[in-house]
Formats: C-alpha cells, sequence, structure tokens
C-alpha cells in the first residue's frame, strides 16, 4: 500500500520550533494534516498551526509520558483521524556548544538518561500510542531524527550522541518489527544545523569550518533536512526501511 503525501496526517513531535518546524512546514506545504506536538514552547506551536492554516493543529503532550502521547494520538485523531506518519524530534534541553559540554570527568548518568528518556523512550511511547492504527490499516510511516555525530563524533557531545546512537537502534529493531504490518521504519540524520535553537550558540567561526570541509561548501539548513524526511513518508520510499539517511552536505561519507 502507497499514500500520497496529502493523503496523510502527520505526527511531528517537537515541532514547535526549529527543525521540528521546518518539517512540520514542508508537510503541510505539500497538502498533509500536520500535528504540531509540543511541551513547553505553546506560543510557538500555536502560532505555527495558526501560520499553516486549518490542516493543522498544536497538540501539548511530553513524549516521555506514556499516557500523555495515548490522550494526544487520541486528540489528533478526534481532530484529523489517526495519524499515518510519526516523525519523532523531539529532543531534551540541549545546547550545542562545544566548551560548556559535559566532560567525562563530570558527565553524570543522569545526564545520558536525561537525553535517552526523550530520543528513545519517546519513540517507544509514541509507538505503542500508534501502533494499533498502524496494524488496523496495515499501513505507517515513522521517521526519527538522528545525527551524523554517531558516524563522526568530531565534538564529543556524550549524552547527546549516545542516546541518538540507541535511537538508531530502536529504529532499526522496530524496521524489523513493525515490517510485516506494512510499516517502515527509518531514520535521517543531520548535522551541524544552520540554524535553531539548538545551534544557536555554536559559533560562527564552527559553521564556517564545517562548511569548509563540507563537499557542498555550506552547512545544511533545517528546510534541507525536512524535505529528505519527505522522502521516507512518500510513495518512492516504499520499499525502504530500517535505514539511516546522513543529510549533511556529504560531510560524513557512509
Amino acid at each position: 500500500m502507497t499514500r500520497s503525501l496529502s493523503d496523510q496526517t502527520v505526527l511531528v513531535t517537537g515541532a514547535g520550533r526549529g527543525l521540528g518546524a521546518a518539517i512540520a512546514r514542508a508537510f503541510a506545504r505539500e497538502g498533509a494534516r500536520v500535528a504540531i506536538n509540543y511541551r513547553a514552547s505553546e506560543g510557538a506551536a500555536q502560532a505555527l498551526a495558526q501560520d499553516i492554516g486549518p490542516r493543522a493543529a498544536a497538540f501539548q503532550a511530553d513524549v516521555t509520558d506514556a499516557a500523555q502521547v495515548m490522550d494526544m494520538v487520541a486528540a489528533i485523531t478526534e481532530r484529523f483521524g489517526a495519524p499515518d506518519v510519526l516523525i519523532h524530534n523531539a529532543l531534551a534541553g540541549f545546547s550545542f556548544n562545544g566548551e560548556a559540554r559535559a566532560h567525562l570527568d563530570r558527565l553524570t548518568w543522569a545526564d545520558m538518561a536525561h537525553q535517552g528518556e526523550t530520543a528513545v523512550g519517546g519513540l517507544l511511547a509514541c509507538l505503542r500510542a500508534l501502533r494499533p492504527h498502524f496494524m488496523a490499516q496495515g499501513y505507517g510511516r515513522v521517521i526519527s531524527i538522528g545525527t551524523n555525530l554517531v558516524q563522526n563524533p568530531v565534538v564529543p557531545y556524550h549524552d547527546y550522541t549516545a542516546a541518538k546512537a540507541a535511537l538508531l537502534g530502536l529504529t532499526r529493531t522496530a524496521a524489523k518489527e513493525l515490517g510485516p504490518m506494512g510499516v517502515t521504519v527509518n531514520m535521517v540524520s543531520g548535522g551541524l544545523l544552520r540554524t535553531t535553537d539548538a545551534s544557536a550558540a555554536t559559533p560562527d567561526a564552527v559553521f564556517d569550518l564545517v562548511a569548509a570541509q563540507t563537499p557542498l561548501g555550506r552547512v545544511t539548513t533545517p528546510d534541507d533536512l525536512a524535505d529528505a524526511v519527505l522522502f521516507f513518508a512518500s510513495p518512492w520510499a516504499r520499499a525502504v526501511t530500517g535505514q539511516n539517511l546522513i543529510v549533511d552536505g556529504g560531510l560524513v561519507f557512509g
């Protein structure tokens, strides 16, 4: 079974701002119904939904709370129909600032768990809430958002990178289990994005250095990555699952 983007209801977690907002706009541009999840960014999420129009709405839920996720999915289903596509973009509070990052001598397991709770636990909660719908219709598309730091940890953000590596693992095991239901599960991994709230603390010199080392000669934008996410939800990716597509202008090969 394949479906055009305009026929789908899409849930984007952490979509009130930054990359999530760019992903929401990309799907809206293609005619999809878009559920904008937010945890605390209510004003930004509501403004985004209003800007997109009647085929978008904002829904509050902390994705680390399974009960809140279930309630959110019920509210989305009542408004637009059950989500056909899940984009798991939600990120625990994080700043890409190499000078201020936690080094191993002061990093704690609580730091690691905090990142993993949103990255991995959030995807698990969403999958559990959506699985009955996926099974009933024999169709679903799941795209998680990763990082090229797993392949090339040029800056050792230990907690963030470990959480995204674990998310990649869950993405692939979920692809194995959900495949027989007609559900594909893939990851899109970005590099440093110019600019999101998380990368706002990154010095301009670092952006310039990344651009100089990238074959395309520029830093990837949220819109660049959002368009790649569309591919995995489209009919053209119907035979692709368990994959990790790195979208960073060619900075990392493989």
